[in-house]
């Protein structure tokens, strides 16, 4: 498949409200290696002052939009090559994060011999951010004949997609983010966000507590009454 560059002129400002999920674990982590809150205090300096630093336009933000922006991993995802720039991924629902989250899971359980057997439980914080800025909505023509390959598990053409956008194109910015249909979620929207300055997180904003419990056959994941289930097959 092949797309055509002047495509991405079709990139128009948006506001958006994404749903996002992380892992609780960051402070409890710390706090089992530490006697008192001085110790706590320092020890959070210490892992800081380790890490990359921050991205320009990032450093009045929220931990929870900085940090997928901050790290490169060897590890691909659907928008970011290897080694390349983070990313941070959102969905307009809780849902879609939700099914997103499941599948990820569950591959985690698939490719982890030793884990096969087991199930894993884990606490998990979804949360709500605003996006404002440039952004390329492939849900809509001409991107949208192409749908299969946008959602395919090989990421070649979405790689290919994210290198350009994040380009600047003659004398106009570069993309800030690209709104795309989930690959776990029939009908469900996401959007991946390259610039940390098209982001912010209201201090009131909504925050929820769900837990995820992920076998080899199925994931469920529960927030207060509510209980998703998502069949994955065997490992």
């Amino acid at each position: 498949m092949a797309f055509k560059r002047a495509w991405l002129a079709d990139a128009r400002p948006a506001r958006r409200t994404l749903w996002r999920g992380v892992e609780a674990q960051h402070r409890v982590a710390t706090m089992r290696l530490v006697d008192d809150s001085e110790e706590q205090a320092l020890l959070e300096q210490l892992i800081e002052d380790s890490k990359p630093p921050l991205l320009p336009g990032s450093e009045k933000a929220h931990w929870l939009l900085f940090t997928p922006l901050r790290y490169t991993s060897p590890w691909p995802s659907r928008f970011r090559r290897p080694h390349e720039p983070g990313a941070w991924y959102g969905a307009d629902t809780p849902i879609t994060v939700a099914a997103e989250l499941a599948y990820w899971r569950w591959r985690f359980l698939a490719d982890s011999e030793a884990l096969q057997s087991r199930q894993v439980i884990t606490e998990l914080t979804f949360f709500q951010a605003r996006f404002a800025g440039l952004e390329l909505d492939i849900t809509q023509p001409p991107w949208s004949r192409h749908r299969k390959t946008w959602r395919s598990d090989d990421y070649t053409q979405c790689h290919l997609l994210a290198a350009q956008a994040r380009e600047p194109r003659e004398g106009q910015p570069p993309v800030q983010a690209i709104r795309y249909e989930s690959a776990r979620r029939e009908g469900g929207l996401c959007g991946v966000v390259f610039d940390p300055a098209a982001l912010a997180r209201d201090p009131g904003g909504v925050q929820q507590t769900w837990t995820c419990k992920a076998t080899a056959t199925r994931v469920l994941i529960a927030h207060e009454d509510d209980i998703l289930q998502f069949e994955m097959g065997g490992a």
